[in-house]
């Protein structure tokens, strides 16, 4: 009686460790912490740092020009840009065709 159950017995645990280990494997490759998932994470961090690359190269430039249009330092080209840009000034000799 114990050799006809010994079959079904090493039937059933070698079944359930095959689907065990087809689960683990599974979730490993396509999981939430698989390997799948670890590819998006990469390519979206390398988006999100050439995203805070060109931030930081934006910032860079307006703390430049607001430097050149602070107190201590006062660059008249600038100043006279944003005058006509943001204001629309003209000076007297100057035509304005549109």
């Amino acid at each position: 009686m114990n050799t006809r159950n010994r079959p079904w017995g090493m039937l059933i645990f070698f079944t359930v460790a095959f689907f065990l280990g087809a689960y683990f494997t599974f979730a490993a490759v396509q999981g939430d912490y698989g390997l799948f998932r670890r590819a998006e994470i990469d390519a979206q961090s390398t988006l999100l740092q050439a995203q805070l690359d060109q931030l930081n190269t934006q910032v860079a430039r307006m703390e430049n020009l607001t430097h050149r249009l602070s107190d201590t330092y006062l660059d008249l080209d600038l100043l006279d840009q944003q005058a006509r840009d943001v204001l629309g000034l003209l000076r007297s000799d100057e035509i304005v065709i549109r």
